[in-house]
């Protein structure tokens, strides 16, 4: 079977992937969940790669999120060495690649070992423009939302009351000036959004596969773009209309 084709225009700009099914994979091999997530490293710096190959300007990866606290202590400590282990590697791939890499997430909580990696990540790759890497590290959508609306608050206080709309909640949002995703890729069968951009995929194009993480390679990646070229978007509008995907 030959590889799906994926067409020359109307590449989504922006995709978010959400990494599921790492322990699943491990699990099924007989090995150590903690394979599962190292397998999982190496599956996104392949897929941040080709996406930069593409030609879509912004990745966000859900790398981990404030729910992901209540696993077991043992896997919790083994993820956040992962990241602190992993980070200075990957971002090292991605600055050669002109990728400017962003965190996204609550900082609290975080060790200072992992803290000062993610802050000297986004000053080294601040100046790159061939893509936007975005990697959500204790993020939840929900949290996103109320640290948005406090921020909100505290900078204007009672002038909230005449002028509170969308667009000074975008400001506030970790991904404030940025496009909002076009695709949203979740793998592993689950059909869920599980707290993930819950304001910014309004209107994304939702692709769910059965596929897991560590198995979801290139040929896995362009038939989620097929998929997604296929789909008419029409953002609540009619089709004809001129769209937010072409403004």
């Amino acid at each position: 079977m030959g590889e799906t084709e994926i067409s020359g225009g109307r590449l989504p700009r922006h995709i978010a992937i959400i990494m599921d099914g790492n322990g699943r994979w491990a699990e099924q091999r007989g090995l150590p969940r903690t394979a599962g997530h190292q397998a999982g490293v190496k599956r996104a710096r392949e897929i941040i790669e080709e996406c930069g190959r593409l030609g879509v300007k912004i990745v966000t990866l859900y790398v981990f999120s404030t729910e992901n606290w209540r696993r077991p202590p043992e896997e919790v400590s083994f993820l956040m060495g992962l990241l602190e282990n992993s980070l200075l590697n990957e971002v090292e791939v991605m600055h050669r690649r002109g990728a400017k890499v962003r965190f996204l997430g609550l900082r609290e909580g975080l060790s200072p070992q992992l803290l000062a990696k993610m802050k000297a990540a986004e000053e080294k790759t601040a100046g790159n423009t061939r893509m936007l890497v975005n990697l959500a590290i204790n993020y939840g959508g929900r949290a996103e939302l109320v640290e948005a609306m406090r921020r909100a608050v505290a900078e204007h206080g009672e002038a909230l009351k005449a002028g509170f709309d969308e667009s000074l909640v975008e400001k506030y949002l970790f991904t404030a000036g940025q496009p909002e995703p076009d695709l949203v890729i979740r793998t592993s069968g689950e059909q869920r959004i599980s707290n993930f951009l819950l304001w910014q995929i309004a209107y994304a194009e939702l692709y769910f596969t059965p596929v897991l993480w560590p198995d979801f390679d290139r040929a896995e990646l362009a038939k989620a773009i097929a998929e997604y070229q296929r789909r008419r978007r029409r953002f609540g509008g009619v089709e004809g209309v001129e769209s937010k995907e072409n403004k």
